[in-house]
């Protein structure tokens, strides 16, 4: 079994973000890679009231990463998070963050990313832009990705690699504008992945 090496390192990840959804099929010729959901956080923060900034995340992320070791621009990744399994650290604010003033899982229960290139920026990190779905809108999002590993994961002795992610977001572009005046507008987004080589 072949394991990805780093001066081929194609930087296929993302984000940013599913509760009870199956992995996406990606459509590419490379090598599929797998979320594992308990090791993948999608985590974001943003200001409150000028006074600290709220911290939440969603632990239901599913997605595949498609590792293309010859051409490492046409790598890929899909990634889908459920918005109904969001946590705050508060009861109350979780069910209104899922409600219709904000994330309105009842609509749209999802948030989907879609890579949509790939640009190698060092030796171990990348930019990776794509396709970011928020209340059923869709605007294209770049995240700067950095590989930490590739190996055998000593847990499970599969094939693994590990990346870290940020960027941040404007939620008003999202069409997310409720109390603009209170809360942030920009959402900072930290990513933590492991995913393993499809079997």
């Amino acid at each position: 079994m072949r394991l990805l090496s780093q001066n081929t390192f194609p930087f296929a990840l993302a984000v940013i973000i599913t509760l009870s959804c199956a992995p996406t099929t990606i459509a590419n010729a490379g090598e599929t890679y797998e979320l594992d959901p308990s090791h993948t956080h999608v985590v974001f923060s943003v200001q409150r009231f000028g006074f600290n900034d709220v911290i939440a995340f969603f632990p239901a992320v599913a997605g595949n990463i498609s590792l293309d070791h010859d051409a490492p621009e046409n790598s890929a990744v899909e990634v889908e998070i459920g918005v109904a399994s969001i946590v705050s650290g508060d009861a109350t604010r979780n069910e209104h963050l899922v409600g219709e003033f904000w994330f309105n899982a009842g609509e749209h229960p999802t948030i989907t990313f879609k890579s949509t290139s790939v640009e190698r920026t060092g030796e171990d990190t990348a930019e990776v832009t794509g396709d970011l779905t928020v209340l059923g809108v869709s605007k294209s999002v770049s995240l700067n990705v950095k590989l930490n590993k590739l190996g055998a994961d000593p847990a499970s002795k599969r094939d693994a690699a590990g990346f870290s992610a940020t960027a941040t977001l404007n939620r008003h572009d999202f069409g997310m504008s409720i109390a603009e005046n209170l809360i942030g507008g920009d959402v900072s987004i930290r990513i933590e992945t492991l995913a393993h080589k499809a079997e």
